[in-house]
């Protein structure tokens, strides 16, 4: 039975989808099973990125047991960083996670992040190089020192204090998500250094921890386009916002 309008769970989790029909089965049935064990009320929330396989049929036809299912759709492909901002427009829940459809890091380790959410902290971004994360599978050595290139790059314009700005698990207070997302204009891979880069600019404490993580070989980042699309987009990000203030802080944590 649908809820009422006005039901507000406590948690939602937005996932991005682009021809994921494959992969979200798996993941949609271990989101369920996690949600069928715990406590929380919680609302899925799967923005379709005008993909042209079955993933919105995937999602129409799946049960949800315990939790309410949304899918929203683009009717044409306008990058993760438009559909994440799309779902945290419309999520309803008390705590705001963002994670991705291949479910690379375990819906479970929300337990570790919702301690720091409650501690004061505004946003909580899962990391794959701080010394207590997990890695099981690691993605190729061509896309490792692409990515250690793109983040020395990125600390000289922005966010020297963070590790891995990319990883695709984060929380946010419903207050800083949905104040951050409204501010959010890049609508590709880059839109994730966006989002931190503001919520420092607002003055949210940023909480930066380990977590299990497990690469997927069906990437869908382009080893060359993307990592020069992503260098424009953070020289615009930084021009964009360079009068936003607010003085946020940026720690490593234990839950």
């Amino acid at each position: 039975m649908a809820r009422p309008p006005s039901f507000r769970p406590f948690l939602s989790v937005v996932i991005p989808a682009l021809n994921e029909g494959r992969r979200l089965r798996p993941a949609l049935r271990q989101l369920r099973a996690y949600f069928e064990r715990v406590e929380w009320t919680a609302e899925l929330i799967v923005v379709d990125d005008g993909s042209s396989d079955d993933t919105a049929e995937v999602v129409e036809a799946f049960d949800p047991g315990p939790v309410e299912l949304l899918l929203l759709r683009n009717r044409i492909n306008r990058g993760k960083g438009y559909s994440v901002r799309r779902g945290i427009r419309r999520a309803r829940g008390e705590v705001l996670l963002m994670t991705d459809a291949d479910q690379s890091t375990p819906i479970w380790q929300i337990e570790a992040f919702l301690p720091l959410l409650e501690q004061g902290y505004g946003v909580v971004i899962g990391s794959r190089d701080v010394a207590d994360s997990d890695i099981t599978q690691y993605q190729t050595i061509v896309r490792r020192v692409l990515g250690k290139l793109l983040r020395w790059m990125r600390r000289m314009l922005m966010l020297r204090d963070i590790r891995d700005t990319q990883c695709g698990f984060k929380a946010f207070t419903r207050e800083a998500g949905k104040r951050i997302f409204s501010m959010v204009r890049t609508d590709r891979f880059a839109f994730d250094c966006e989002v931190l880069l503001l919520a420092q600019r607002l003055g949210y404490r940023i909480a930066e921890i380990g977590v299990a993580w497990c690469n997927d070989p069906d990437s869908r980042v382009h080893p060359i386009r993307d990592p020069i699309e992503m260098l424009l987009s953070l020289v615009k990000i930084h021009w964009r916002h360079r009068h936003v203030t607010g003085g946020g802080a940026v720690d490593d944590a234990q839950a």
